[in-house]
């Protein structure tokens, strides 16, 4: 792809320079670049990333924080529409109550579960404790039966005490958590038990997969962060509502506890809200595997953080853990003492602690349930005598304790299946773009909240800013004359990210330092040239005395082993990929940068380098005269603060929202959500930037205005590219 054709006409009568299209790696030969390795994957090593004082925790806690919520699309936080709770078919029993529940977590979405109560056997008389329970990949996991067989063999090795709990473990903790004078709500996950709406892994047709109609795992839906982990930890969210919302819960008490997928869930909603006051995640918090199904994974999320960081992200709060023959077997020597490192330096070491009982496999079973009774019987202050054990109890069949019943009649027709998943993910959309399109400053004073959501979702998109890129330096390998023309090639390394692409200067004449335009292309450093000859517009520039600045960037140029353009980034798939939830693209953007976000970065340590050519006195300049130049300018733009004094881009009409499949080199998850490449030019106010080929740009019109900016932004049409190019340099910036 070359320059705008525009561009390069009317440029035609200048002269233009002879020189090559030269390389700085031997041919055959990529960089040095650890973004060519093996992509990460769920399966990946994930340390903890360590703080070294109070201060920097709480900013580490909230980019945790804010990065599970911007990875399912949870930020800014939903509307919260009436939950509409229905509480019915009491069932007493000695010391307890169950209660069959469900609830509209979005209007027409149901929550379903069971309410376990104590009875006033404990001495208590309220409010009481409540205690979240999600479930992992049981099957049927509220009507779970494990099988006689099965249990008796969970009994002989020790792992459990009672036929009852060993067929329904799950049922057996709110069982015991009520006996203990605690409120407990036992929930479906999405497409489990009552849950029956939408599968819990959604199969996926062709029809929901267009710019009209879309569900989970399409490009619409990732475009806006739309995913099946999302919705269910709205759920989890929801579902702390409905508890707080009955009069007998004691606010101050709210726990979270589950294993496996439970587990996940469960320190997920610690993260991410503050109402959480003790939790305990089991058997899935570790620095190994970090949860296979699509109901624990979302782009983003699990970039520069992993499990152990997100469980962290309670601290100081409880926190309780349990390992067992399984990916968590190292917790005890990997993850856990950074965590006790952690509330150690946070004055509350008392508040963490975790069991190894890894002779056992996968599980939650009784020895580890009987440390998360104490676990909460000390922070919760129940005052009950150590240790808390079990007692046998009734296992309730599905017909006893299904929510849906001819008085309380379960969803049907649209309410179901695929209608059903547009319908949620449209409403998810509309209250989306309402609250999003709110936040667009029209005014100074509004300025502060629309930086802080759509501009710290950008900046967590983008994973980088310019005052984050570590020193770059620059290693010459080669040095030419092509008339008055030096062209310096080299490769260019970003040492802290172990990053390296290939970078080169123009300069006319002998200037010991002038100002540079960092200019990128669709080509990288071979856009410069046409039939082998500088083309006439970086003539121009060089005439004027500027020194122009480019490179191949990640996926361009060099880093190709043959001339073809890339066409589609790298992917990891769950295993055989034969299902939709399986090419599920959250498992490659939920642990790697995007291409465009891996361009965006190398454009950023080009602005950093250019500085250091430019010195005090001189300025940087950005331009990118194509559809796939000009929004990975914008995007750096964005991250660069004051280092920039003028920005050049042609969209050449480029949306993100266009996109239509995962694969493409420019595919961005969320940037839809956050206004598409009007959002990123918003974020560069109060900046002078000049942008053609632009499609839309209300939001960016009016982030200019309430920064008292409007001067500083130009949107154009080609033909005033000639003039605006003529201009760089001229202008003063704030």
């Amino acid at each position: 792809m070359r320059l705008n054709a525009q561009i390069l006409l009317l440029f035609a009568g200048l002269s233009p320079l002879a020189a090559e299209n030269p390389r700085v790696f031997p041919a055959g030969e990529v960089p040095q670049d650890s973004r060519l390795g093996e992509l990460r994957t769920l399966n990946s090593y994930f340390p903890f990333k360590p703080v070294e004082d109070k201060q920097q925790w709480e900013i580490r806690q909230q980019e945790i924080k804010r990065r599970i919520l911007i990875s399912q699309g949870l930020w800014p936080e939903p509307t919260k529409t009436k939950l509409q709770a229905v509480v019915h078919g009491r069932m007493e029993f000695d010391d307890y109550t169950i209660e069959k529940v469900y609830f509209q977590s979005m209007p027409g979405h149901f929550v379903t579960g069971s309410l376990y109560r104590p009875k006033g056997k404990t001495g208590q008389t309220g409010p009481f404790p409540a205690v979240l329970c999600p479930h992992g990949h049981w099957a049927d996991a509220r009507f779970y039966d494990a099988g006689e067989l099965a249990a008796k063999k969970l009994i002989a090795t020790g792992g459990e005490r009672f036929m009852s709990a060993a067929r329904n473990h799950i049922q057996a903790r709110c069982v015991q958590l009520a006996r203990m004078g605690c409120i407990a709500f036992f929930y479906d996950t999405t497409g489990n038990s009552d849950s029956i709406q939408i599968g819990h892994r959604p199969d996926k047709s062709d029809h929901l997969d267009t710019p009209e109609n879309w569900g989970f795992f399409s490009v619409q839906a990732e475009l806006r962060l739309q995913n099946m982990m999302g919705l269910q930890t709205w759920n989890s969210i929801r579902s702390v509502d409905f508890l707080l919302d009955l009069p007998d819960v004691d606010p101050s008490r709210l726990g979270v506890t589950g294993a496996s997928g439970g587990g996940t869930q469960s320190m997920i909603l610690a993260a991410v809200d503050d109402r959480i006051t003790a939790a305990m995640p089991c058997v899935m918090v570790s620095t190994s595997m970090q949860g296979g199904c699509t109901c624990e994974n979302a782009p983003l999320m699990r970039i520069d953080q992993g499990n152990i960081d997100i469980a962290a992200a309670i601290a100081p709060r409880p926190l309780g853990l349990t390992a067992a023959d399984d990916w968590t077997k190292e917790l005890e020597t990997k993850g856990y003492p950074d965590l006790q490192n952690l509330y150690k330096m946070l004055g509350h070491s008392d508040r963490l602690t975790a069991v190894f009982n890894t002779h056992f496999p996968h599980n939650y079973n009784h020895v580890n349930r009987t440390m998360m009774y104490e676990f909460y019987n000390k922070h919760f202050r129940l005052g009950l005598e150590a240790p808390v054990l079990e007692r046998d109890f009734e296992v309730l069949s599905k017909e006893q304790i299904t929510v849906w019943n001819e008085e309380h009649p379960a969803p049907t027709g649209t309410s179901i299946g695929d209608p059903h998943e547009m319908s949620i993910l449209q409403l998810a959309t509309e209250d989306s773009d309402e609250k999003v399109a709110a936040l667009v400053p029209n005014q100074p004073e509004a300025l502060s909240d629309y930086q802080d959501t759509v501009g710290k979702a950008w900046e967590t998109i983008l994973g980088r800013r310019l005052d984050q890129v570590g020193d770059v330096k620059f290693t010459e390998t080669s040095q030419s004359m092509s008339g008055e023309v030096q062209v310096s090639l080299g490769r260019l390394d970003h040492g802290e990210a172990t990053e390296q692409f290939p970078a080169m200067t123009l300069v006319k004449g002998k200037v010991a330092q002038a100002a540079v335009v960092v200019w990128v292309t669709a080509d990288g450093k071979a856009g410069l040239f046409e039939d082998g000859e500088i083309i006439a517009p970086v003539g121009e520039m060089l005439d004027k005395g500027f020194m122009v600045l480019t490179a191949d960037l990640s996926g361009q140029g060099e880093f190709l082993t043959d001339d073809e353009l890339l066409v589609e980034q790298r992917m990891w798939y769950q295993r055989n990929a034969q299902n939709a939830w399986e090419r599920f693209s959250g498992y490659t953007y939920g642990y790697n940068h995007s291409l465009f976000v891996k361009r965006t970065h190398d454009v950023l340590s080009l602005i950093k380098y250019a500085k250091k050519l430019a010195g005090d006195s001189n300025s940087v300049h950005l331009i990118g005269l194509d559809g796939t130049a000009g929004p990975i300018i914008l995007a750096a733009r964005s991250q660069a603060g004051d280092a920039v004094s003028e920005t050049i881009v042609d969209l050449n009409g480029f949306r993100f929202e266009n996109i239509s499949k995962h694969v493409d080199p420019m595919f961005v998850s969320g940037s839809v959500k956050y206004l598409d490449v009007d959002g990123l030019l918003s974020l560069c106010a109060p900046h002078r930037v000049t942008v053609a080929g632009m499609m839309n740009h209300e939001a960016a019109d009016n982030t200019f205005a309430a920064a008292n900016a409007t001067e500083r932004l130009r949107v154009i049409d080609d033909l005033e590219l000639e003039a605006a190019m003529n201009e760089i340099g001229r202008a003063t910036t704030p």
